[in-house]
């Protein structure tokens, strides 16, 4: 007879009817899901208190046994839905009774305990535990439940106290268990042992060698994916624990792989915690914050195998940071026309300068740091073609001398690249035919008469046997793409590349992605600055090992007033429009000493002096026209537009099209002439009546043939 079936704790004249009209609640948690499965006779012992309640006068169908909470943390309510729907049965003033061994299976948070302690009391619900019943309304009954509870939390905050102590000086000495990565495996002892699979540690190497080579997480996962290469896993729990399976490669995977400082070697423990503040709501186990290295509570480095050095693995995670978009950051290479996106940095506040595209092709870098986080100006920008075209130059120069150095590289790097795919396709081949090979064996032990059993395992064969010749057939089509072995031809194609560097940066072949990775290999930051407002820039190239390339450039403006030299381009225009020279003379002069336009031209046109003229109100001496008269039939364009009745720029049109004899003259005005007898001006008037749409049909049908230009006007242009 234990404590908790003897009634007299329970009795107590606090029940009342009222209390008996309502539902009795027998709430039945335990902490874990291993103390349900170890603990079963705590689990009997509050399923019994079904019994208690119908003893103090409950009918059986009026006591409610709420038990969600098996396996779940009184910590916190958040993810206790027993709890949960145990308040919002006492918020409804359908509770009685409350029964639980003890206060700590209810709730072990003092906020939650006193919330269901305000209900209680609010609703008039009576809370029993095996030392009696307590009614929370008053006063002397509310202090005890307040005592209990702030008991539970505490108990349980020493529980988890010397847990985690025993946790921490477990991993300080490098005991404390974890799951073995992928590539790792376990002795019985619990000693960390590298994977004794050959291929599925050959590819966790392949793994870091390649991110070492390709710098980003998704080039890996494409090339893993491109080569069918699949990664060897050891199975934690189930019916197949221990073995290793071939599973497809994915970013998570690879993402934990190279954050991993086991890789290294090294035994870390702390590397993450949870952070209340970050927990989605209705998710418990949310929140965690990775931990820097400097934090970590345990790092013992040479624990156990590496496959990669210390430095390599901070390496990676450096690389990995990097390649985030962010302001302060290079990141990886991306998408869009820009080469330089990631190494500019602003000369005039230090902020790293980004790209815009307003049209297609169309970009320039801008430095926005102050408009866009303090609501400022734009602190400079400029048009990115240019400076792209500046530091593609100083990049195949610097490239020249270590042309022939790298192609060589490359051949070796090629071989070495096929090489090791080879291996792979090898053990895979190797794997196949012990499969079909293990398969075959449990057929020819297996006693001919076990015809069931027999016919299971001849399918197994033939599966394992087809399954081994279409790999192989797999394998002789890798050999046909990609030969284990590069020629002697393509070994020259590869040489030859180092005289035409330029010629492959400018192939269509060659990437945009390629031509960015190639200048981030050599050059480190580009600082840039703009000298005000004009069209002057200072460009300092920092490159990879320390030495800087001081120089200056000429960007394009929208405005003659954002020249540099505008006012000595004025001063002189007006000189020589003084002078009396011509535009072309003009234009010719100005572009002998140097002087350029705003826009992306180098150099002036006729076109160009002349709007500058215009803007600054300088009128060119013009050469008298020299007189010319006119043959018989002939007519000034304007003349003739007003003897027709018909809009000038109307007949005009009719000489673009050819519907008119018509010359220009050969020098300024350049003035049209048109031919035009009697007989000439009535078919012209007969056309001016009919629609336009009906003169095209009638061209289209051939009735009304194109009229040449008469031959004697070389500089016609229709």
């Amino acid at each position: 007879m234990t404590p908790m079936t003897e009634l007299g704790a329970w009795q107590s004249g606090k029940i009342q009817a009222h209390h008996l009209d309502r539902l009795a609640v027998v709430y039945v948690r335990q902490s874990t899901l291993q103390q349900v499965l170890d603990h079963q006779e705590s689990t009997r012992i509050q399923y019994g208190l079904v019994h208690h309640a119908e003893a103090l006068g409950w009918l059986s169908d009026r006591v409610l046994t709420i038990d969600e909470d098996l396996g779940k943390s009184g910590s916190s309510a958040e993810d206790r839905r027993g709890f949960q729907r145990l308040v919002a049965e006492v918020g409804l003033n359908h509770v009685g009774l409350i029964l639980g061994v003890e206060m700590s299976r209810l709730a072990r948070s003092s906020k939650d305990w006193h919330q269901l302690l305000e209900i209680c009391a609010l609703f008039g619900t009576l809370i029993a535990d095996l030392d009696g019943i307590y009614d929370p309304s008053q006063y002397n009954d509310r202090l005890l439940l307040g005592l209990k509870g702030t008991m539970s939390e505490a108990e349980l905050h020493i529980l988890k106290q010397r847990l985690v102590q025993g946790k921490l000086n477990k991993a300080q000495r490098g005991e404390l268990g974890f799951h073995a990565p992928i590539g790792y495996g376990r002795r019985p002892s619990g000693e960390i042992i590298l994977e004794p699979d050959e291929q599925a540690r050959d590819i966790v190497k392949l793994v870091f060698r390649k991110f070492d080579e390709l710098g980003t997480l998704n080039a890996v996962l494409r090339y893993l994916v491109t080569h069918h290469i699949q990664m060897g896993v050891r199975v934690f729990s189930g019916p197949h624990k221990g073995e290793l399976t071939w599973r497809r490669p994915n970013r998570t995977t690879l993402q934990n792989l190279l954050k991993n400082p086991a890789y290294a070697g090294a035994y870390a423990y702390g590397r993450s915690h949870s952070d209340p503040r970050k927990r989605q709501a209705g998710r418990p186990y949310t929140g965690s914050v990775v931990t820097p290295p400097e934090d970590w509570p345990v790092l013992i480095q040479d624990h156990h195998p590496a496959y990669i050095s210390w430095a390599q693995y901070q390496q990676n995670v450096r690389q990995l940071q990097a390649n985030q978009t962010r302001a302060d950051t290079l990141g990886i290479t991306r998408q869009g026309d820009s080469l330089l996106s990631g190494l500019l940095v602003c000369g005039r506040c230090g902020a790293r300068m980004v790209v815009q595209y307003h049209r297609k092709r169309h970009y320039r870098y801008t430095c926005c740091r102050e408009a866009t986080d303090y609501g400022g100006e734009i602190c400079q920008y400029l048009s990115g073609p240019c400076l792209d075209q500046y530091v593609v130059e100083q990049v195949l120069r610097a490239l020249e001398p270590a042309a022939l150095e790298l192609s060589l590289e490359a051949a070796l790097h090629l071989e070495h690249d096929r090489a090791e795919l080879d291996h792979l396709w090898q053990q895979r081949l190797e794997r196949a035919a012990f499969e079909a090979e293990r398969a075959g064996r449990h057929y020819r032990l297996l006693e001919p008469e076990n015809r069931l059993v027999a016919r299971q395992l001849a399918q197994d064969w033939d599966a394992q046997l087809l399954a081994h010749q279409q790999l192989q057939d797999e394998y002789q089509r890798f050999c046909h793409q990609q030969p284990k072995h590069l020629s002697e031809a393509d070994k020259q194609v590869i040489r030859q590349l180092a005289d035409h560097l330029p010629m492959l940066w400018a192939a269509d072949t060659t990437t945009q992605g390629q031509r960015k990775e190639i200048i981030r290999q050599v050059i480190q930051s580009i600082h840039v600055t703009v000298a005000g407002d004009t069209e002057v820039v200072e460009v300092v190239l920092n490159w990879v090992g320390g030495a800087s390339h001081r120089a200056t450039i000429i960007r394009p403006v929208a405005k003659w007033t954002q020249l540099s030299n505008y006012a000595q381009l004025c001063q002189r225009l007006e000189q020589l429009v003084q002078a009396g020279l011509s535009t072309d003379d003009i234009t010719q002069t100005l572009n002998h000493e140097g002087f350029r336009p705003p826009k992306q031209r180098q150099t002036f046109n006729s076109e160009g002096i002349r709007s500058l003229m215009r803007r600054l109100n300088l009128v060119p001496p013009r050469q008298k026209p020299t007189p010319e008269t006119l043959a018989a039939s002939e007519w000034w364009l304007p003349e003739l537009a007003r003897l027709l009745d018909m809009p000038t720029m109307t007949l005009y049109d009719w000489v673009r099209r050819g519907w008119v004899k018509a010359r220009q003259q050969p020098n300024w005005p350049k003035h049209w002439i048109i031919w035009a007898d009697e007989t000439e001006i009535e078919r012209l008037k007969a056309h001016r009546q009919q629609p336009f749409g009906e003169i095209l049909r009638q061209r289209w049908r051939g009735e009304v043939p194109a009229i040449a230009l008469m031959p004697e006007s070389p500089n016609t242009s229709l």
